[in-house]
This record gives C-alpha cells, sequence and structure tokens, in this order.
C-alpha cells in the first residue's frame, strides 16, 4: 500500500519535542504518501526545501495543494470527498500547520482502510 499509517499523538509530540524539525520530515512524508496516493511523481522533498527556503510561504501554497491532492486521491479510492485545501490555507496562516497535518495524516490513515483500491485490477 502507497500510504502508510502513522499515530498522530506521537508525530505531534516528536514535533514538540524536537522544536518542529520533527515536522519537516512528517511534512515530507504526508506529501510523499499523497503524490503516491495520486499515481504522480514525487517532488516532496523539493517541495519541503522550497519551503524552507522561503521561510514558510511556499509551505502556504504546499497546505493548500495538499488538501487538493488529498481530495483527489479521496475520489481516486471511491471515498467521500470533502475538500479541506482552504482549512489546510488558513490554519497555516495563523501559525497552526501542525493541525493542518494532523487532519491531512487523519484522513489520510483512513484511505487504506478502504475496500476499494482501484490499483488493485
Amino acid at each position: 500500500m502507497y500510504i502508510e499509517k502513522r499515530s498522530i499523538p506521537l508525530a505531534i509530540v516528536f514535533t514538540i519535542i524536537t522544536c518542529g524539525i520533527y515536522m519537516i520530515y512528517w511534512e515530507y512524508k504526508i506529501l510523499d504518501s499523497l503524490y503516491k496516493a495520486n499515481n504522480i511523481p514525487s517532488s516532496a522533498g523539493v517541495d519541503v526545501l522550497l519551503s524552507i527556503l522561503t521561510c514558510g510561504i511556499y509551505g502556504l501554497y504546499m497546505l493548500y495543494k495538499a488538501g487538493k491532492m488529498e481530495t483527489t486521491a479521496m475520489q481516486v479510492y471511491g471515498m467521500p470527498e470533502k475538500d479541506e485545501a482552504a482549512l489546510y490555507l488558513i490554519l497555516g496562516i495563523f501559525g497552526l500547520a501542525i493541525v493542518s497535518f494532523a487532519i491531512l495524516q487523519s484522513n489520510l490513515n483512513n484511505i487504506p482502510d478502504n475496500p476499494y483500491d482501484p490499483r488493485s485490477n
């Protein structure tokens, strides 16, 4: 399966313990999973690097884009789609990107449980 389940409470604790460094890795893993779920060659490393180099400005765009990719992935897997891209962007603007990542991870954790996998045919 393309999407690896991760514990959200542990990711938040690791982010706090490492003063945000783990969140960079978490962002990479979420983006990589979204790219793979949508059958798009992953550029998660470039996205994270651009986010760091632009002091988070590109990261706001990536939160929005991740929301759109999440909606597409849910559609591909035959799940009820919900577009939360604007929510992720607003949370990121107010400095709550970790909440966006938690919601994204929660939604990603539900995708592998879905019995319909279009790649299994």
